[in-house]
């Protein structure tokens, strides 16, 4: 820190991702072509002023607060009269506002792409930035969730002013003096009947942890391989799966399906910090992270310091978690990828492999790297499958994978050819038909129809599209069964004994869907098709005519047409 801290606040004006002023030209790479190629999450500009409210980028007058270039802060407005006397944005018409929080990380991750070993050591000011800040709110609004220790809601925060709150919360950390709270225990039933322990922050920590976030995630993305798929932008779920569809396709028959136990519980601290420490230096940021681990947890009215772990619920959690097993994902990558395709999804992973034996040695090189990180595989969750011949399949991100032979190629070359196909699990149907039951429930009965649909709809609707990627016509049917089967049990309570006969029949599928109901048949379809090679050869029938009869009619053709010209 000292005098070189100092001088550096006040006269180090330059992006993080600026090349040194002794390099002649500027990026290797043309600007349209590196900008439109570039991703979502990718690093950024730094502006040179704040925003003035929450509807718009605009700086008008440059008002006081704004940032200098200087570093400083403008303490006075300024007239804002431009050559034509008249105010408002620069921005060129007819083109959208430029999103700046957005510059900054396609800045942050084009410099960090570039330089593998670099150490970003100036970030502390980009986290405190008010557009930052005023992303980090809209975020942390738009995912909801409930208050934390000091029991302050989303709605407490806008009937005490957003403005006021954010400027408050720059203010603080502009200073310092930020200090984050502990985290409030609670628990959330798990599929297996167990429950979940969930970390909450408060509102005000998890803004911190979000601005925290939109500047740190572009840097380490850079470095994240594409086994990767939990918690991180551009990247889903169905990719994971889709991943898994192809690699069985190419001969993958042995599954490694791996979990570790308690993961999020389980992260060493200062491992984590060793890691965070190849990529940030700035002594601020470091701190930060410092304290939310350390944080504590409110449970049951008494403190519990954490010495371990990351509390499932935070916002910074997911990608300190992604940060601390990334260690898998590049030894796997430079040692033993021949052995199998790792998939992984946060703490949940699977290695595919084409033999056996390979499958056995990738669970040994695995728990050797889970080991040097402090973690061990799951023994009760952790399994080996055989997928040859449909014999076994595994329940992977709620779906169940199976592998199950193509009739299609079976009956036009009669050749046994298996592909790996997914739908939802049981767990996953047991979930969605206990939430379907609780939207319709008997009291429900005198409620107006259409009002329970509307609550039902986003169900199906969300539950349709994360599932519709697969081989799930058939379960799909079978929730609309049970969902017109509720609605029908609805007005036949609500009749009760004033039912006349054949009244029922009237309320069929079609009569629920045009009040609105949404459908889930008819909505399956691949994000995209496996490549099958088709034969060279003729089809088996056509090779066994050929034997019997010849190409051109047939033996009795050929020996008797050939005697006959001679």
């Amino acid at each position: 820190m000292g005098a070189a801290h100092v001088q550096g606040e006040a006269r180090n004006t330059r992006d993080p991702s600026q090349q040194p002023q002794s390099r002649q030209g500027g990026s290797y790479k043309p600007k349209a072509k590196s900008s439109a190629a570039e991703r979502e999450s990718e690093g950024a500009v730094v502006p040179k002023t704040v925003e003035q409210s929450a509807g718009t980028n605009a700086v008008k007058n440059n008002a006081a607060g704004g940032k200098g270039p200087c570093g400083g802060y403008v303490v006075s407005g300024g007239k804002g009269e431009g050559m034509t006397g008249k105010t408002g944005s620069n921005q060129p018409p007819g083109r959208p506002p430029v999103d700046k929080v957005r510059q900054l990380q396609r800045r942050l991750w084009v410099a960090a792409k570039r330089a593998p070993g670099r150490r970003f050591h100036a970030l502390y000011d980009r986290i405190h930035r008010s557009d930052v800040l005023w992303e980090a709110w809209r975020r942390v609004r738009r995912n909801r969730g409930s208050a934390g220790l000091d029991a302050q809601t989303i709605a407490d925060v806008e009937q005490y002013g957003v403005e006021r709150f954010l400027e408050e919360l720059g203010d603080v950390l502009r200073a310092g003096e930020y200090q984050p709270q502990a985290v409030l225990r609670r628990y959330i039933p798990k599929a297996d009947g167990k429950k979940r322990p969930l970390g909450i922050p408060t509102v005000r920590d998890r803004v911190v942890q979000m601005a925290a976030k939109l500047v740190l995630e572009p840097i380490f993305e850079a470095d994240f391989l594409p086994c990767s798929y939990g918690f991180r932008p551009k990247r889903s779920a169905t990719m994971a799966l889709e991943t898994l569809r192809k690699a069985a396709a190419k001969g993958g028959h042995h599954v490694l399906d791996a979990d570790i136990r308690d993961y999020f519980g389980s992260i060493d601290h200062d491992k984590l910090m060793k890691l965070v420490e190849r990529r940030v230096t700035d002594p601020q940021v470091l701190k930060l992270l410092r304290q939310w681990l350390a944080a504590g947890v409110m449970e049951d009215g008494g403190m519990r310091e954490t010495i371990s772990g990351t509390p499932q619920g935070g916002v910074i959690s997911p990608l300190l978690s992604n940060i601390y097993l990334s260690v898998l994902d590049t030894l796997w990558t430079r040692h033993s990828a021949p052995l199998g395709t790792l998939v992984r999804y946060a703490d949940d992973f699977v290695v595919i492999c084409r033999t056996k034996s390979a499958y056995e040695q990738a669970e040994e090189r695995i728990r050797v790297i889970l080991e040097r990180l402090g973690l061990e595989l799951h023994p009760e969750k952790t399994r080996r499958v055989e997928l040859y011949d449909g014999k076994q399949g595994f329940d992977f991100l709620g779906c169940h994978l199976h592998k199950r032979l193509s009739g299609h190629i079976w009956e036009r070359e009669r050749k046994r050819v298996y592909f790996l196909h997914r739908w939802p699990s049981e767990r996953s149907m047991k979930r969605v038909r206990q939430r379907v039951k609780e939207l319709t429930q008997r009291k429900r009965c005198h409620a107006d129809l259409r009002d329970v649909i509307a609550a039902l709809n986003p169900v199906l609707r969300g539950w349709g599209n994360y599932f519709r990627t697969g081989n799930a016509a058939r379960r799909f049917n079978q929730l609309d069964t049970y969902v017109w089967r509720r609605l029908r049990a609805l007005r036949v309570q609500r009749k009760g004994r004033h039912l006349r006969p054949g009244e029922m029949d009237r309320w069929s599928r079609e009569y629920f869907e045009n009040l609105g109901l949404h459908r889930l048949r008819g909505t399956v379809q691949y994000p995209e098709r496996v490549n099958y090679r088709e034969p060279e050869r003729p089809p088996v029938s056509r090779v066994r005519e050929i034997r019997t009869h010849g190409l051109k009619g047939g033996l009795d053709f050929t020996r008797h047409g050939n005697a006959a010209k001679e």
